[in-house]
Order: C-alpha cells, then sequence, then structure tokens
C-alpha cells in the first residue's frame, strides 16, 4: 500500500460525501414535486407524459396497488426487450450483422437488466446490435435504476407518513425520476465522456491492419451513452466485454474516477433524501455512517491482500513491493493505467453498489482480496447498494436492529416514531433471508450436477468460488463476475435468471408490504426510553447485526472457497 493509493481512496470519499447534501436536496424537491431549476424546461415534458399515459399525478396507491404497478411494469420490460433481442436480426441499426439471441441467452439477459443486474454470459460487441444496445439495454438502465429509486422512495414515506393509506405513486416516482434525475446527469456526464474519448457514434465497426499484417476489427457504437448511465443506475453492464478496462469505456484515470462518483453518488444522496422526508436529516447521516463504516473496512481489506501480492510470487525471488519502477503487489488483471489502489477500490465501489462494473479482473484478485467483493454482495448490497435498492435493504437492517434494541431494554421496539410490531420484522425477515435461501441453494445444486460441474475453468476451492460468486452476483443483482466460469449454457442461464428475479421481487414485496403498514401507523412521541437512531450507539449496532447476520449466514460458504484458498497459498500449496 502507497501513501499515493490513500490520497486517491480519500479524494472519493471526499467527493462523495460533499454531493450528498445538494444532490440529496435536490432530489427530495423533485420527488415532492417542487419547482426545480430544471421545472421550466421539464415540467411540459413531465404533464404530457401524464396526459399521453393516463396518470393522474395527484392520486396516491396504496402498498399493494403500487408493487401490483412496478411489477407490470418489470413484466413489460421484461418481454419488450426478450422479444427485442430474439428479433434483432429483422431490426434495423445492425451494421454487423447480429444474429438471433439463442432463447435461453436472451432469457437470462432480459432478466439481468430488467432487474438492474447487468449480468453479461456474452461478449456484448460480438452479440448484441446498436439497436438491441440502445433501445433495450441502456433504456431498460434508466428505469430500472428509477424503479429501485421509486420503491426507496415508497418506503420512506412510510415512515413519514402517519394514518395514511397510500405510499405514493409509482408512475409519477418513475417519471420524476427519470427525467429530472438520471437524463440530465447523463446528458451532461455522458458528453464529458465523449470529450475524454470514449466513442458515440453509428458506424460500423472499423478495420485495420496490425504491424505485423494481421487483419483486426475494432468494435465501436454508442458508447458514452450507455456507460453513464450504466454507472449513474448502478447497472453495470459494458458495451464490450472487457467493461470498464476497456479504452473505449474507461479511457484515462479521469474518466474512471468520475465513473467511481458515479456509481456512489445517487445512492448515497438518497439517505439524504431520506433525513430531510422524516424531519431529521441527523437519520440520514447514521445510515450512511454505517455504509460507510462497512465500505472502508472492504476497502482497507481488499487493498492490503492485492499490495500484499502473491506470496508465491515473492518466493522465487521476484520483487512485489511497490517502488518508483514498478506498482508492486498482485497486478494479474489489472491495469497498468489504474495500479492497485485504483483497482481495489473500483472492486469494492461496484460490488458495495449493486453496479458490477469492473476495471479489472476479479477472478484474477488475490483470495481474500476477492471475498471481499463477494461478501459485499452477499451482505444483501446495502453498503450504498443499489440506487433505491441500498436504503430499502440497509433500513431492513435497520427494523431488525432496532427490535434487537427493544428485546433488550424490554420495550416495543420504536423507529422513527413507528412502533415496530410483529408483522414489520417477520416481513423484514423474509426480504432479507430470500438472499442467501437462493444463493446457498442454487450454488449447492451447481455443485451436485454435472451441467453445474462443467462451468468452472479451475478445480478445488477457487472453481467453487466461482460458482458461489455467480449466484451470489445473479442474487445480488450486482452483475460481476468471477469470469472463469463458463456461464452461457442452458443450465446457468436458466438458474442465474432465476437467481435475479428471487433476489428482485421476492425481496421488493414484503418491503413494499412493511411501507404500507408503516404509513398506516400514528407517529409516538419520542419519550426518555426511546432508543436513539442518530447517534454511534445506533451505527455501531446496525453495523454489528448486518456483519452477524451476514457472518453466520455466508462463512460456511465462503470458508469452502476464498479462506480455504487463502490459507492454501499461505501453504505454498496453491498458485
Amino acid at each position: 500500500m502507497t501513501f499515493d493509493g490513500w490520497i486517491q481512496i480519500a479524494l472519493f470519499a471526499v467527493v462523495v460525501v460533499l454531493l450528498v447534501k445538494p444532490l440529496g436536496g435536490y432530489m427530495t424537491r423533485v420527488f415532492a414535486g417542487e419547482r426545480t431549476f430544471l421545472s421550466p424546461v421539464l415540467g411540459p415534458v413531465e404533464r404530457g407524459i401524464y396526459w399521453v399515459s393516463g396518470v393522474d399525478e395527484r392520486r396516491d396507491q396504496g402498498w399493494l396497488a403500487y408493487a401490483v404497478s412496478m411489477l407490470l411494469f418489470s413484466l413489460a420490460g421484461f418481454v419488450s426487450l426478450y422479444a427485442l433481442m430474439r428479433l434483432q436480426a429483422m431490426l434495423p441499426f445492425n451494421p454487423t450483422g447480429q444474429s438471433a439471441v439463442e432463447q435461453s441467452l436472451a432469457f437470462n439477459t432480459a432478466m439481468s437488466f430488467d432487474t438492474n443486474t447487468n449480468w453479461q454470459s456474452y461478449v456484448p460487441e460480438a452479440t448484441m446490435s446498436y439497436l438491441v444496445q440502445m433501445a433495450g439495454l441502456t433504456v431498460h438502465n434508466f428505469v430500472s435504476a428509477a424503479t429501485g429509486i421509486a420503491l426507496a422512495l415508497a418506503l420512506v414515506r412510510g415512515f413519514a407518513r402517519r394514518s395514511a393509506t397510500g405510499i405514493g405513486n409509482f408512475w409519477v416516482d418513475l417519471t420524476r425520476c427519470t427525467l429530472y434525475v438520471l437524463l440530465p446527469i447523463s446528458i451532461v456526464v455522458g458528453l464529458f465522456f465523449v470529450w475524454q474519448g470514449m466513442p458515440q457514434n453509428l458506424g460500423a465497426y472499423t478495420e485495420a491492419t496490425t504491424l505485423e499484417g494481421a487483419r483486426q476489427i475494432i468494435a465501436q457504437g454508442p458508447v458514452a451513452s450507455q456507460e453513464v448511465i450504466k454507472m449513474l443506475g448502478t447497472n453495470g453492464g459494458g458495451f464490450f466485454n472487457a467493461n470498464s478496462s476497456h479504452p473505449f469505456e474507461n479511457p484515462n484515470a479521469i474518466t474512471n474516477f468520475v465513473q467511481m462518483v458515479l456509481i456512489f453518488a445517487i445512492g448515497a444522496s438518497l439517505t439524504n433524501v431520506f433525513g430531510r422526508m422524516v424531519g431529521d436529516q441527523r437519520q440520514g447521516w447514521a445510515v450512511l455512517a454505517v455504509m460507510g463504516a462497512l465500505w472502508l473496512g472492504g476497502v482497507m481489506v481488499t487493498y492490503w491482500a492485492e499490495a500484499a501480492g502473491n506470496p508465491a510470487i515473492a518466493k522465487v525471488g521476484v520483487e512485489t513491493a511497490a517502488t518508483a519502477q514498478q506498482a508492486g503487489g498482485n497486478m494479474e488483471g489489472k491495469e497498468v493505467r489504474f495500479g492497485i489502489a485504483n483497482s481495489a477500490l473500483f472492486a469494492v465501489v461496484t460490488t458495495a453498489a449493486s453496479c458490477g462494473a469492473v476495471n479489472g479482473m476479479l477472478d484474477s484478485f488475490m483470495p481474500l482480496g476477492g471475498l471481499i467483493p463477494m461478501f459485499n454482495i452477499q451482505l444483501g448490497e446495502i453498503i450504498v447498494g443499489g440506487v433505491g435498492s441500498g436504503l430499502y435493504g440497509m433500513l431492513m437492517f435497520a427494523i431488525i436492529a432496532v427490535f434487537i434494541a427493544g428485546l433488550m431494554v424490554g420495550r416495543t421496539p420504536e423507529y422513527l416514531g413507528k412502533k415496530i410490531e410483529a408483522k414489520e420484522v417477520k416481513m423484514a425477515l423474509l426480504a432479507i433471508l430470500v438472499l442467501p435461501l437462493s444463493i446457498l441453494g442454487f450454488s449447492a445444486i451447481a455443485t451436485l450436477v454435472g451441467a453445474g460441474l462443467a462451468g468452472p475453468a479451475n478445480a478445488g476451492p477457487h472453481g467453487y468460488s466461482e460458482i458461489l460468486y455467480a449466484y451470489t452476483s445473479g442474487t445480488g443483482n450486482n452483475g460481476s463476475a468471477f469470469a472463469g466460469l463458463s456461464a452461457n449454457t442452458l443450465f446457468y442461464n436458466t438458474t442465474i435468471g432465476l437467481a435475479m428475479f428471487i433476489g428482485r421481487f421476492l425481496m421488493i414485496v414484503p418491503m413494499v408490504a412493511i411501507a404500507g403498514s408503516l404509513a398506516a401507523k400514528k407517529i409516538v412521541p419520542a419519550s426518555a426510553g426511546t432508543f436513539p437512531t442518530d447517534g454511534p450507539l445506533f451505527v455501531g449496532l446496525v453495523v454489528g447485526v448486518i456483519l452477524i447476520v451476514g457472518g453466520l449466514t455466508f462463512f460456511p460458504a465462503l470458508a469452502l472457497g476464498p479462506i480455504v484458498e487463502h490459507f492454501a497459498m499461505l501453504a505454498g500449496t496453491l498458485y
């Protein structure tokens, strides 16, 4: 580890924190329907959308109507994207003549982008036409992100409202988020990316002749427009197979830094929206502090593991320390232009935020360096998390934490003036426990059947880790991978597709039910016995609950993979 590396990590953290209040304040005004500096331009567009679609922006929905609207919208998105991929050979904007996407891969990809996962079992530049990339994948990057934010708003309204029957209007939340938040930022930053060297065109791939006289095809296309929302919406699916390690997706250190900030910007700022909407910004800062503590711990372990390098290489006399002439550490699978610090930071950021984009190959990380990204996802993608989903996932743990605190002092637990009763606790536990059920269940099946065992490129604990990571990533709606797994098969396309569905929707429905239950409750005035939820004690309790639940649930599975791998490496029996 180097001083320069820590300065870069600290700079990233400072920039994200500085964005929280202004972006959080702006989003709060947007979602409250208040006037903003964009209202003169976008207000007529918003009202036109409501008129065309028959939406009454003043009409509130109960939790069931809100959930059904979200499910129907997601179903329509899945069907339309599946059809677009199956028919792409007959559609325009296909200069490379891509054929129809195979059925199981089309199912997997449609489910992936519909659930904000962006798992890619294919080589994008050799599989998808420009039309699918733009009208299919990029559009879903916008609407799946907006859906997650809308759902978080519904839960926050549950805490903020009293004796209410409604938790907002899904169609209004979806429209305002896309129109006022995602699109303006994407347009501005997308133009910045084009300036920095990202392609944005509809031309055919370029044919070049190398110095050796060989023929090379250089893929290009509408890259910048997909890249910006891929990061801002914590989607992660790349235009190219190499994702953000490709120079067309991530040209330089500046774009690398901006991409990481985009990943955290909305998720971190939503904690401020939460604080403003419940009438106490300290509550939002407390939630952000929980996220920050878990993120910092992950960065420290990953950076240390990658900077320490491979002991097997050091034993044969190869210098692995950082010097003025070399980065040192484990540079396998990393871009030299980004180095150890930015590769480790990017890996933790992208898995803490359910983004899944990568600027280095996670499969080449050291065992403990790869464990942290996996564990980040297994915690439920709550360390900032996906846009919206990170906040509502964290609030599920907050409900469990105040329930435990109530048990310790012998009184009915309360959070933000709402009594947390049996219904809320049961629904929160259901939302949390559905994730390990999917991850561990599908991983067990894959390690027992021939179709699953045919996937890993490696034998032993690392091969097992490749399987475990795939279902962790799918269920957690992250999309990154230990890419040694050959996942473009009927078995993996189907089972990972189902894992993505479970991880998205079987968590959402109980969460929205909690929102409806809380909105109907009265607010109980704070008393001398009320547990404060805006201070370090609450932050420590929530962090402890998250680590205990995550550790007890996943430690046996991790022990068979990266932990065994780590000790085998130290013993000299691996690598």
